[in-house]
């Protein structure tokens, strides 16, 4: 099974960058403030963007370049898709 690097873009307009194996079950997740720190109280949240990747470490590193990017460089990656 792939790993996916997954993009969301949060109710206050930022941006969550972060890697699963079920992108549904992690959605989920986040909904019900069970994601991840930052996207507690930031809902609602809309995917805008989602690529896979062979294994953890690839996934691992595309999120850590995700991450790096300016706001316009991912507003161009989400817009590109």
């Amino acid at each position: 099974m792939n790993w996916i690097v997954y993009v969301l873009e949060c109710g206050d307009g930022t941006f969550y960058t972060g890697i699963t194996r079920n992108l549904d079950k992690r959605l989920q997740a986040h909904t019900e403030g069970k994601g991840a720190r930052y996207t507690r109280g930031r809902n609602p949240f809309r995917l805008v963007y989602y690529e896979t990747q062979p294994d953890k470490g690839a996934a691992q590193k595309r999120e850590m370049a995700i991450k790096k990017m300016s706001r316009r460089e991912k507003m161009t990656l989400v817009l590109d898709r």
